[in-house]
């Protein structure tokens, strides 16, 4: 069992949801990495600030000296480190390359000085690419990556695997669906839609809406990282789904309703603001995990229904 964690990229959304579960559920040690880009949430851990258990340290993966030194005094890192957002990596996928394959690499390489450090790396159901209306992805299911991002997240796959082959590295790696939950950023589907519906702003939608996703609600993903990280097999992988596969357009009409009723007001109100606009480049139809093996080998299961999970994040100050 792991007593002392380096969590990479622990201000972010599902990062800081996973801090605070460690710290909430365990007596495990956290030392917290983040450059506090864009996409960080500091709020997400103000509770723990000062607590004997939780150090932060403001600092990019990049950096192998400042990594080096804070792996001296743990036993496992759990790498949420990453930039994540498609639309971004099609602007401009240079940060991508550099954050998601380089820092992995520079980790992976400051890991190697620590033979007793596990590495546990976190990744995305994109590396597969794209399902057509039947199907879902499995651990053994073949790398199709179609976007800048999902291509990042490949290559960090690859190295650690090779890193673990060819150094003896312990490592886990674990993939999951599309995440929701509070304090994420507002430039994801989820939080702008609701965002949107409260400024009174055009709710974007690509294409015609019909893409379609699995959601699974971050808590239940963060204790699936948990299972892996106490009863996982070294070397493995591990595929996360919250088996709520829903298109983009049934998922807006389904947050209207629950929005329009919290707030008492007609959801007419709502839907007059869906805007269809230009498809993203690319844009991959489905995604669908088979949980099975998780299931099975770890007696994971996700816990929170989609309109249980929608609802914690509407009634969420953040």
């Amino acid at each position: 069992m792991f007593k002392n964690l380096l969590v990479t990229g622990g201000s972010g959304f599902i990062g800081s949801a996973f801090v605070r579960m460690v710290l909430r559920e365990s007596d495990c040690t956290v030392c917290n990495l983040d450059a506090l880009t864009y996409a960080a949430h500091p709020d997400a851990l103000r509770e723990w600030e000062g607590h004997p258990r939780y150090r932060f340290v403001q600092g990019n993966i990049l950096d192998q000296p400042l990594v080096e030194r804070l792996l001296s005094t743990c036993d496992a890192v759990v790498h949420f480190a990453a930039e994540t957002h498609v639309d971004r990596s099609i602007a401009l996928a240079y940060p991508f390359v550099e954050t998601n394959i380089k820092g992995t690499l520079s980790l992976l390489e400051a890991v190697r000085k620590f033979p007793h450090v596990h590495f546990h790396h976190v990744s995305t159901d994109e590396v597969y690419g794209s399902l057509g209306k039947t199907g879902a992805f499995s651990e053994t299911s073949p790398y199709s990556p179609n976007s800048p991002y999902s291509a990042s997240k490949a290559a960090s796959d690859h190295l650690v695997r090779a890193f673990a082959h060819t150094y003896g590295l312990s490592t886990t790696v674990s993939h999951c669906s599309n995440n929701y939950g509070p304090y994420q950023h507002p430039e994801k589907f989820i939080p702008l839609m609701l965002l949107h519906c409260l400024q009174g702003k055009p709710l974007p939608v690509y294409g015609r809406g019909m893409n379609v996703r699995d959601w699974l609600y971050v808590d239940d993903h963060v204790a699936a990282i948990w299972a892996i990280l106490c009863k996982g097999k070294r070397g493995e992988t591990y595929d996360i789904g919250g088996k709520s596969e829903l298109t983009n357009l049934e998922l807006l009409e389904l947050l209207i309703e629950l929005l329009a009723a919290e707030r008492g007001v007609d959801p007419a109100q709502y839907r007059k603001l869906i805007s269809f606009v230009a498809d993203r480049p690319g844009h991959d139809f489905r995604y669908a995990i088979d949980t099975a093996k998780i299931e099975r080998e770890l007696g994971w299961h996700p816990q929170v229904g989609l309109r249980e999970g929608l609802m914690r994040t509407i009634l969420c100050p953040h």
